[in-house]
């Protein structure tokens, strides 16, 4: 069988997980290695110079162990690094992401949007560049949430310490009506539930995991590099804390529901 090399995901920890379930559902007879550094996290708090050289160190590592494409499924590192891998592999298929700020304001146009990211990437001059091209479609609001990665980081999505942490971050802005929010951290997926209780489900949810995904396989289709194998693909973890408990932490968050 051919192209059965795999498709390299990296995050500067458990967060792009959530990515990686959306290329599984999109590829599902494609194999991955999913390399979290974790030893690092968070970088949403790093230097741009910092976060720069731990991603294409990382990239590097996952090349380096036959990936045939990556994706960068870490909101900061695609803004702080992916323009200078683009630069440095053209021919390989790359893909970042960035905050579902398009189809949030496709969707609620001239209303109120919450985009929740880390620090570092509300920061960075791509992000402000995506926002800009939106502001005059909607009332845009960035809300930095440091430390809400840890949570996620630690495996903890659904306790009350998680739900006294949203309700604090998010009270200064659910006390207007609010349309959507946008999950601009890789992570912040598998908070989602616990998100939506504070903010009540009538506030739309979005995050890029899927149009990522998506990408990819175009990508993929693109260049020729699409697996022909039959069945479902394997999935190889490695992380940079490398011990049994984050390794089991990394498959439970690829299995557990949304």
């Amino acid at each position: 069988m051919k192209n059965r090399e795999p498709i390299g995901v990296f995050d500067s920890g458990v967060g792009g997980i959530s990515v990686l379930r959306e290329l599984v559902n999109v590829m599902p007879n494609e194999d991955y290695i999913y390399l979290g550094d974790s030893l690092h996290a968070p970088y949403g708090t790093k230097s741009l110079e910092e976060v720069r050289g731990l991603t294409v160190h990382n990239v590097e590592k996952l090349m380096d162990r036959g990936a045939k494409s990556i994706v960068v499924a870490c909101n900061t590192a695609t803004s702080a690094a992916v323009a200078v891998l683009r630069e440095r592999y053209p021919k390989l298929p790359l893909v970042g992401i960035e905050p579902a700020i398009k189809p949030a304001v496709s969707q609620y146009a001239g209303g109120r949007i919450v985009v929740m990211a880390t620090p570092m990437t509300l920061q960075q001059e791509k992000f402000q560049r995506l926002m800009g091209k939106y502001k005059m479609d909607a009332r845009i609001i960035c809300l930095p949430c440091p430390g809400l990665m840890e949570f996620i980081e630690r495996g903890d999505l659904d306790g009350e310490d998680l739900r006294k942490y949203l309700t604090e971050l998010l009270w200064g802005v659910i006390k207007e009506k609010v349309d959507a929010i946008v999950l601009g951290c890789t992570h912040y997926p598998f908070a989602r539930g616990m998100i939506s209780q504070v903010v009540g489900d009538k506030v739309a949810i979005f995050d890029g995991g899927n149009g990522t995904a998506r990408e990819m396989k175009r990508r993929l289709s693109s260049a020729g590099k699409l697996s022909d194998a039959e069945g479902k693909g394997k999935v190889e973890f490695i992380n940079s804390r490398n011990t049994a408990e984050e390794l089991e932490l990394c498959r439970y968050l690829l299995n557990r529901k949304i």
